[in-house]
């Protein structure tokens, strides 16, 4: 996590100082009341997409610091179902992906609960971050299947879209924290996905986890794999005690 907060901190400074400079720069053209009637919908607009990814920059800064902390509030872990979690999130950013004219599907085995321990907010966030990707930054995307199945002991899970993959000398690095703009697959100017794949990174390897990225059946795959637990914990019961008088 150390070593995670040091690479970030290094590019997070940056990547802060972009966004602000556009929504300060298209605020005080508003301000002047010199703009166009036209443009005052246009600039409006750009400040509010600045504004997102600022706050996608704040989340993840957010969620580095936390990697240090217990897994939960009290110290205990939380008993996750990847594939009840992976529908939620699906769900919660089907807006998005209609947005984008981007159809999702979430594959599993049907019943099967697929059981890990973890930090649910944190894992959610990595889901998020990674699908969020797969449908801002996959380039002509038209489909992202998300996939829960149980590998051996591992639960597996897996983003995969038909946007033409990535490019082969950005494997190496995706994880590392020091993707530019004008590295992202799309070459977009978007969001850095680079800082969000750090993050994603740092808090699957504190969950004992691995994750990795790949081209598959021409476009890109970005997968994670984490111990699982056999079964639910049973709910803990406790015994009233009567008091002497």
């Amino acid at each position: 996590a150390e070593d995670m907060r040091r690479a970030f901190s290094a590019n997070v400074s940056h990547e802060m100082k972009t966004p602000l400079q556009v929504i300060a720069g298209y605020s005080e053209l508003l301000s002047t009341g010199m703009v166009p009637a036209e443009d005052t919908v246009k600039f409006a607009g750009i400040i509010h997409e600045e504004s997102q990814h600022m706050y996608a920059l704040i989340d993840d800064v957010l969620a580095l610091s936390r990697l240090d902390e217990p897994v939960s509030p009290d110290g205990l872990s939380d008993c996750i179902d990847l594939h009840a979690l992976a529908e939620s999130v699906a769900e919660r950013l089907r807006p998005l992906a209609e947005k984008h004219e981007v159809s999702l599907r979430v594959d599993g085995q049907d019943g099967q609960r697929v059981l890990i321990d973890g930090n649910e907010p944190l894992m959610e966030q990595v889901m998020t971050n990674l699908l969020e990707n797969a449908v801002r930054h996959g380039k002509n995307t038209t489909h992202i299947a998300l996939s829960v199945h149980q590998d051996g002991e591992n639960a597996v899970f897996a983003v995969q879209d038909n946007g033409g993959g990535i490019p082969p000398k950005l494997l190496p690095v995706l994880f590392s924290g020091t993707l530019r703009h004008s590295d992202t697959p799309t070459g977009d100017g978007k969001r850095n996905m680079g800082l969000g794949l750090s993050v994603c990174n740092a808090i699957v390897r504190a969950h004992g986890g691995t994750m990795h990225a790949q081209n598959r059946d021409g476009g890109a795959e970005f997968i994670f794999c984490l111990p699982m637990i056999e079964k639910e914990p049973e709910p803990v019961s406790y015994t009233h005690l009567t008091l002497p008088t």
